[in-house]
């Protein structure tokens, strides 16, 4: 990396234009799937392709120009620990080079012509596919807010460039004073990783309630309570209307007429779909681009996995976005199989994970027209809980907080479409376990 970062612009240029020049010469010659981004989806689609036996060429372009690198740990790790932009890489340059994998990275694709088969870089350059994977994936919303284009230390968190500008302006600050507006998962993460490197954070969400959109509230009152003890300052309810930088501070204003003042601000209140190429393709779009169970687009050589795919969940029977690693993960290899004639169909239970302070929250399933919700607490640790949410008689998800063995023992109960005993999981003490929850 220190080589290439000390060759001049006009090298760098040269230096790619050979690479693109052989990349062309190489298409015409063997068959080539392209993917369109190169995180967690795009990797994983390209190694899945060798391992299902794809012979022709692989080209994986992204516009970051950082070794592909995992995601979670922005929000966490990486941004709390000195690890002197650091990333923990998704796999080693050399990895690629053995699975005859082209990364062209820093790289923009613009155009896409699904008649042609063609997509075009920013340079101008046209490279012709075989099969195309989209695993765009999403950017971070900027919502509506009055001034918030012309405030400075404003910031999102999708990128590792995001949190090196975080970062960097963070310990700029003397009072260190961060406004997060979100009180999502990501929200959440990030006033937890602010505040551990001593910052003064203030939470601001606009609904009622923090995760009202994905949880129960008693899940909402106990991730409430926990940034409040330590330190954090959740304000609920709060929907701002307007920013402005003075006398380099920043002020909120909120439209109930309260305001907070900052030295950043960072911004996590969800995404919008990378679907620009999907668009110039005319491809089927809805809330994201309308895959099918092979994860095939309305277009039969495009696929597209991960943030960006609209898909139909069969255990769930409803369609559906994910924004998840392993969602990304399993629909690559769903994609990779079928480029490969493979019979294959994409059917996963979704799971998520969330780490706060001392917390490690593990989601299975989806919650969606949930009835009833159980909350399960274990007499050995009053950190250590589960919320079992229902639809009548069916078990829909499972929120765990500290507890892997409820995870574990949900995630097989989902798999198998347990009847449950409700009376016997809601008693904390009868054990937690497959024979004592099961209803017989």
């Amino acid at each position: 990396m220190s080589a290439t970062n000390a060759k001049t612009g006009s090298e760098k240029v040269s230096e790619q234009s050979l690479e693109l020049n052989s990349i062309q010469n190489a298409i015409q010659e063997t068959p080539t799937c392209i993917i369109v981004g190169a995180s967690h989806g795009g990797v994983n689609a390209a190694f899945s392709l060798r391992k299902e036996g794809w012979q022709g060429d692989i080209i994986l372009i992204d516009a970051d120009p950082a070794l592909p690198y995992h995601r979670p740990p922005l929000s966490k790790a990486y941004l709390t620990e000195a690890n002197d932009g650091k990333l923990a890489i998704l796999k080693p340059q050399a990895s690629y080079e053995k699975a005859n994998i082209r990364l062209l990275l820093g790289t923009k694709v613009t155009k896409l012509d699904q008649k042609a088969q063609t997509i075009q870089l920013e340079n101008n350059v046209l490279l012709q596919y075989h099969k195309l994977i989209l695993a765009t994936g999403a950017s971070a919303f900027i919502p509506p807010i009055s001034g918030i284009e012309d405030t400075s230390k404003v910031f999102t968190l999708r990128t590792s460039k995001d949190i090196d500008l975080i970062k960097a302006a963070f310990h700029q600050t003397e009072k260190k004073r961060v406004v997060i507006i979100g009180g999502g998962y990501i929200g959440l993460e990030t006033a937890a990783s602010i505040k551990k490197l001593g910052g003064q954070v203030t939470v601001l969400e606009r609904e009622q309630r923090l995760l009202a959109r994905v949880t129960s509230a008693d899940m909402s009152e106990f991730f409430q309570q926990l940034h409040t003890n330590n330190g954090i300052l959740v304000k609920t309810g709060q929907s701002v209307c307007a920013m402005r930088s003075a006398n380099n501070e920043i002020i909120v204003d909120c439209d109930d007429n309260s305001q907070y003042t900052a030295d950043i601000v960072i911004v996590g209140v969800g995404v919008k779909v990378n679907q620009a190429l999907a668009e110039q393709a005319g491809l089927t779009l809805q809330n994201g681009i309308e895959v099918n169970h092979q994860c095939q687009t309305s277009i039969d050589n495009i696929y597209a996995i991960g943030d960006c795919a609209f898909h139909h969940n069969q255990y769930y029977n409803r369609w559906l976005r994910l924004e998840s690693v392993q969602n990304a993960v399993d629909q690559a290899k769903v994609a990779a199989a079928s480029i490969c004639e493979k019979e294959v169909s994409y059917d996963a239970i979704p799971w998520f994970w969330s780490d706060q302070f001392n917390v490690k929250l593990q989601m299975v399933g989806l919650n969606t027209g949930f009835d009833q919700v159980i909350i399960r607490k274990e007499n050995d640790d009053a950190m250590k809980f589960s919320a079992w949410y229902f639809n009548g008689e069916q078990l829909l998800s499972v929120d765990t907080v500290n507890h892997a063995k409820a995870y574990v023992l949900a995630t097989k109960l989902l798999k198998q479409r347990s009847k449950i005993d409700k009376s016997a999981l809601a008693n904390s003490d009868i054990a937690l376990s497959l024979d004592r929850v099961i209803n017989s």
